[in-house]
């Protein structure tokens, strides 16, 4: 056996350059995948990192004005969303679990002494902190409580960015600032991880009630789902609710003017669908060079047993045996795929290591948060040592051919070939 390894060792030497450019299709379809799928994967992990912390299960509501005459009522008609709201969705369907209100005020300023930040002022309950998966760090006070909600206090929770401009270093708890004429104590400060573009500060819903809200109509309704795990789960969802709403409120369920929803799972699924794509497209793309290395390599090995014909039938005239000569060819054809398979999966995993080091995490800003686009552009080693064997497989396969041909040379003929 170590004969056979000095003479196939000694045959690819005679001819460098062509064992380099076979070895190099082969190194560089398994680099080429491993590359690329990497690549797809950090920009995957990059976008799906900003939903991490976030709660993708949930659907917003908006009123709006009916934009169709229905059931006797004429077109224009304001939707009023009030506290029967809650009651009612969870009634009509067993997937709510968490309905969250609010109230909204927008276009005006919060002022602590001189200073002053625009922002949304939003009256909400204490569930609403799960709902838009709102972060309160240690040392920023708490969120919005029952007791608030019982007494309508007044007391507010600031965003970050609106706590940065207003206290600057200072800390912002237990100080009062003003809201259209109204003081309100800090008894918190968060950091919104929905990366929203509107600086939202939060009161108790009773509270924004009883200031600006006295007929208890809602801004916003939104509630967290339960068991909605498909695209097409969460369409037949949104329909439903249009249809529910439409039979309490009296407007035709197609009447899209009537309530607005935005549905974050369903965007959700859409993304992770369309990284999906793109994984296959890396696929295709990966698999198509490894095919091509594998061609590369048939055909080397075709013109090697060629210009091997004499040489064959010499082996054959004083007695080797078929199978001994099949095993040369094999042997110097897995020799190639293994060797140069194998640096080109090292060479792939140093290129994303350094990519995971030098770009990771990339990060876009945003109004808020810095917004994470690459991240961790790695392939499990399950799929590179699958994708190797795969690869050293098909060389061997495609060198099977050229090698039974060896095999099928006549001794008489091959002492004739020129």
């Amino acid at each position: 056996m170590f004969d056979d390894f000095q003479e196939i060792f000694n045959t690819l030497k005679k001819n460098k350059l062509r064992t380099f450019l076979t070895g190099f299709s082969m190194a560089w379809g398994i680099f080429m995948l491993i590359v690329l799928l990497g690549a797809g994967n950090g920009i995957r992990n990059g976008i799906l990192f900003n939903f991490a912390d976030m709660a993708t299960n949930f659907v917003k509501l908006w009123p709006g004005r009916t934009a169709q005459a229905y059931d006797g009522l004429q077109a224009g008609r304001r939707i009023k969303l009030d506290s029967t709201e809650g009651p009612y969705l969870k009634e009509q369907f067993r997937e709510v679990y968490n309905v969250s209100p609010l109230i909204s005020r927008w276009d005006n300023n919060f002022y602590y002494k001189n200073d002053y930040a625009p922002g949304v002022l939003q009256g909400v309950l204490p569930g609403y902190q799960n709902v838009e998966t709102v972060e309160i760090r240690a040392g920023n006070g708490r969120f919005i409580n029952e007791a608030d909600i019982r007494q309508a206090r007044k007391v507010i929770v600031l965003h970050s960015r609106t706590a940065g401009l207003l206290f600057k270093d200072k800390n912002p708890l237990g100080e009062y600032i003003t809201y259209e004429n109204v003081k309100y104590k800090v008894v918190g400060v968060y950091h919104d991880v929905n990366m929203s573009q509107n600086p939202n500060s939060c009161i108790p819903l009773t509270t924004a009630q009883l200031i600006y809200n006295p007929e208890n109509g809602y801004s916003q309704v939104a509630m967290l789902l339960d068991g909605l795990n498909t695209k097409a789960q969460n369409e037949t969802f949104d329909a439903e609710i249009r249809a529910a709403l439409g039979r309490k409120h009296r407007f035709n369920k197609d009447d899209r003017s009537a309530i607005y929803l935005y549905n974050v799972a369903r965007e959700y699924l859409q993304i992770k669908g369309i990284f999906n794509g793109i994984t296959l497209f890396v696929w295709i793309i990966g698999l198509g060079t490894l095919i091509a290395g594998v061609v590369g390599i048939s055909n080397i090995m075709l013109i090697t047993v060629k210009e091997r014909t004499k040489e064959f039938g010499i082996r054959k005239a004083i007695g080797a045996s078929p199978g001994t000569i099949l095993r040369l060819v094999m042997t110097e054809c897995l020799m190639i795929t293994a060797f140069f398979g194998y640096i080109g999966m090292l060479a792939g995993i140093a290129v994303t290591e350094v990519l995971n080091h030098v770009m990771g995490p990339a990060q876009a800003p945003t109004s808020q948060e810095n917004l994470v686009l690459f991240t961790n552009p790695t392939v499990e080693p399950s799929i590179i040592i699958t994708a190797t064997l795969v690869l050293i497989v098909a060389g061997l396969l495609a060198g099977y051919v050229p090698a039974r041909r060896a095999v099928q040379v006549k001794p008489i003929e091959a002492l004739r070939y020129e």
